[in-house]
């Protein structure tokens, strides 16, 4: 997987592409944690290029939004491709994130 960071004001922009699983769950969790010990509190993932998220890689995510609650910071997940919405759908997780159907949207949202 790789990720890409982008900054958008006060806003992390990271785009995921690939496959979140339990091969590239921590490089991302690794990621996160890096960026908010930098002092960053406003994220967007941008999800437009995961091609698969597995049990891993959602704990990963539920990682970043735990992390996100403690230092009172926002998070907001954009541009997901169909399957892995479902993947979120069944698991429940749709209830849990903020979801945008445009990066835009996810930015307007949290500013």
């Amino acid at each position: 997987m790789m990720i890409t960071e982008q900054m958008q004001g006060d806003i992390v922009l990271l785009s995921l592409n690939g496959r979140l699983d339990a091969n590239t769950s921590a490089n991302l969790e690794s990621a996160f944690a890096k960026l908010v010990e930098q002092g960053k509190g406003k994220f967007v993932f941008d999800l437009q290029g995961l091609d698969y998220v597995s049990s891993a890689g959602l704990r990963s995510l539920l990682a970043a939004a735990k992390m996100i609650k403690v230092i009172q910071g926002k998070l907001a997940l954009a541009r997901m491709n169909e399957h892995v919405k479902d993947v979120f759908d069944m698991s429940g997780f749709s209830r849990i994130f903020s979801i945008y159907e445009t990066e835009v949207d996810a930015v307007h949202a949290i500013s």
